[in-house]
């Protein structure tokens, strides 16, 4: 082992089927990879393993390592599943009902006729109503009862309800009643697990506070238990560096905040994949980016503008809102394990039901009888029969099989005609969900370049670009883990937010800067806590405003560095314009009300050297073999190259395949590959 310095970090993304490793040096920007299989009964365990497996290609000392990052989606999961801890809610009196309320808007997808509300996380009969009552602005119009708290505090404990969210009135204006409350709960039931609405979304809207207060407490024992089984085995095997793990913002906090705020975590995982195709796209001089992240299941879509990934801040999990702050990200059930099949109408349709990790598709061999994905590219030749570097081989006569018998003899057509219209479903599909994140939200495709990666996304990425009229495809040196790489270039990132209505004149510029000082000082006392250095630290204000009587609000950048009467002019210019490009119109005669103050706070983590690609030899020294490929138009005899043996400037001219331990890309007729500098691949039109 070599003698540590603690520039070494590294990066686990635990995906449903594989645990993804990336071990960087920072001195020396070279990384190492592995792949562990993921350990559901406890994914502490694969996490584990695979740090030891790459440390031990590196030839790296567990005390070398400065920092530890993790995505994860044990969060994710629990609120999916509908498998959290048995929560309570106390609320405000008269709100006993908020969650069986909630909106009386219908999902755009669902059948407006049959419909129905899902099952709250927490049913009525463990929500409590106690007195007390904060106005809008925060001054007290009727005491706290402190003998019904106690009373719902004793109800809870002997309910067996392993957590306890608190959301009342107004508490965003005025957190004094919610402090009081968890006193009084820790009174009575000392070590309760409690969450209040003025900690993780101090904003107004009643039900989507509460929502997020109930999800916060709903993931907490689990995301906690699960934190301090990881810290506990990476002590046991002394790795003293802090444990970082990505929020669902594109950045990462430590361990005591993810305990304190686990739904902070909610898409973690595809997140961190975002940050990492922002890294790659600013190392080949690419800053507007439509990201695709294509694995086994989903799809997961991100538009990247200037550098930055848009955020939302009203979005959904599942069934729920959550209202915190979280990369724009759509997605749909596509990916190489959807499955294919014919109604009875003889519809053909593909996805969202995947074939998952076992039995997987047909052609794998593990008993899937069904087709999927997968088996269509492997029918048509877009895969070669041999993956993870010869380490899987594909059964294509299982894939024809099952095309065969499942598609195309239903609707009478030949295998290929089968497995072309079935990829051409899962890539229209893709292209109307990209259209959501792109011309949705007032963007042109066309003014973007496209960056796919996991395992199918280089594989369906010539295909979509065609479609959407993109010219240029950039495909990560390893698209496969790229999760794992957005883990290490990751900065430190929180956001504070309050409410602070203004509405015109806006002429209370002192208080809205005393806000501004307010969250600017919670800011400083996490980056504190984090242990940022002064000259690590960065301060973004932003607003969120609204046409008055608008049900919504649109988040802008504050103008300028200060609170005048100039500045909050300009901030409310901005708001016109970006309500002009999402909806092509704007309303500068309406009064606008400025609804929402945050402030972003960054604490910026060293970077990696980029790492230079030995110049390119022959072409023909990295072709590994031919075999025939259908392009949706004929089929032809295809070169299959090994992405490994290609340096910087080599050239392939399509069709062909390239081929790599964790993806395979394709180029159709009349595309260019070129490999840069920095090891990603070009992909444009000739």
């Amino acid at each position: 082992m070599t003698s540590p310095h603690r520039d070494a970090a590294v990066a686990i993304d635990i995906g449903g089927t594989f645990t993804d490793i990336t071990l960087l040096d920072r001195r020396s920007g070279r990384t190492w990879n592995a792949k562990t299989p993921t350990t559901p009964e406890d994914p502490s365990i694969g996490f584990m393993t695979g740090i030891e497996q790459a440390l031990a290609a590196a030839g790296i000392a567990p005390e070398s390592l400065a920092h530890v990052f993790h995505g994860t989606t044990v969060a994710t999961n629990l609120i999916l599943e509908g498998k959290g801890a048995t929560a309570a809610l106390i609320t405000s009196e008269g709100f006993k009902h908020i969650l069986e309320i909630g909106r009386h808007d219908i999902p755009r997808k669902a059948n407006i006729y049959a419909w129905i509300k899902p099952k709250r996380p927490v049913p009525p009969e463990r929500v409590f109503a106690v007195r007390g009552r904060l106005d809008h602005d925060g001054s007290e119009i009727v005491p706290l009862d402190e003998a019904a708290v106690r009373t719902a505090a004793r109800r809870i404990r002997d309910s067996g309800a392993a957590g306890i969210a608190v959301c009342l009135l107004h508490s965003y204006a005025n957190p004094a009643h919610e402090r009081r409350v968890r006193e009084l709960i820790l009174d009575e039931t000392p070590g309760a697990l409690v969450s209040l609405s003025s900690d993780v979304l101090p904003v107004f809207r009643e039900y989507e506070r509460s929502m997020a207060t109930i999800l916060n407490v709903y993931v907490m024992p689990a995301v906690s238990s699960y934190v301090a089984r990881l810290e506990e085995r990476l002590a046991a095997r002394r790795v003293h560096a802090p444990l970082l793990l990505m929020k669902s913002n594109g950045g990462v906090t430590g361990a005591t905040t993810i305990r304190r705020e686990p739904v902070q975590t909610a898409l973690s995982g595809p997140a961190a994949g975002v940050m990492g195709a922002v890294h790659v796209g600013a190392l080949a001089g690419q800053r507007n980016l439509i990201t695709i992240d294509i694995g086994g299941t989903s799809a997961d879509i991100c538009l990247i503008k200037n550098g930055e990934p848009a955020i939302n801040h009203q979005g959904r999990i599942g069934d729920w809102p959550l209202h915190v702050p979280m990369i724009d990200i759509n997605t749909i059930g596509a990916g190489g394990g959807s499955l294919a099949r014919v109604d009875a109408d003889g519809n053909l349709t593909v996805g969202p039901r995947s074939a998952g990790a076992k039995p997987g598709p047909a052609c794998y061999g593990r008993g899937g009888v069904e087709p999927t994905v997968t088996d269509a590219n492997l029918l048509l030749g877009r895969l070669t029969p041999r993956l993870l570097d010869g380490g899987m081989t594909l059964d294509v006569e299982a894939a024809r099989r099952a095309v065969t018998e499942r598609v195309a003899r239903p609707l009478g057509l030949s295998p290929q005609q089968a497995a072309r219209g079935m990829l051409s479903i899962i890539d229209n599909n893709m292209v109307g969900a990209i259209r959501v994140v792109s011309v949705e939200r007032g963007h042109d495709p066309r003014d973007f370049v496209l960056l796919p990666f996991g395992g199918a996304g280089p594989l369906h990425a010539t295909s979509l670009a065609r479609l959407l009229g993109i010219k240029t495809i950039l495909v990560p040196p390893a698209p496969g883990v790229l999760s794992a790489l957005g883990l290490l270039v990751s900065d430190l990132r929180a956001e504070f937010v309050r409410t602070a209505l203004q509405q015109p004149p806006h002429d209370d510029v002192a208080g809205m800067a005393r806000v501004f000082a307010e969250l600017e000082a919670q800011a400083a006392s996490w980056f504190s806590q984090e242990g940022v250095p002064p000259e690590g630290r960065t301060i973004r204000r932003q607003a969120s405003l609204r046409y008055l009587h608008q049900g919504f609000e649109l988040t802008v950048p504050w103008h300028g560095e200060s609170v005048t009467q100039a500045n909050v002019t300009a901030t409310i210019e901005a708001f016109h314009a970006l309500h002009e490009q999402l909806y092509t119109f704007k309303q500068e005669d309406m009064p606008v009300e400025i609804v929402t103050l945050r402030v972003g706070a960054i604490g910026h983590l060293p970077r990696p050297q980029p790492v230079t690609l030995p110049r390119a030899g022959a072409l023909s020294d990295a072709q590994i073999g031919t075999q025939p490929m259908d392009d949706g138009e004929a089929v032809l005899p295809t070169p299959v190259y090994a992405r490994d043996r290609l340096g910087a400037g080599s050239r392939i001219a399509g069709p062909a395949i390239i081929t790599q331990l964790d993806a395979t890309s394709v180029l159709f007729r009349g595309q260019v590959a070129e490999v840069d500098e920095r090891g990603s691949l070009l992909i444009r039109e000739s």
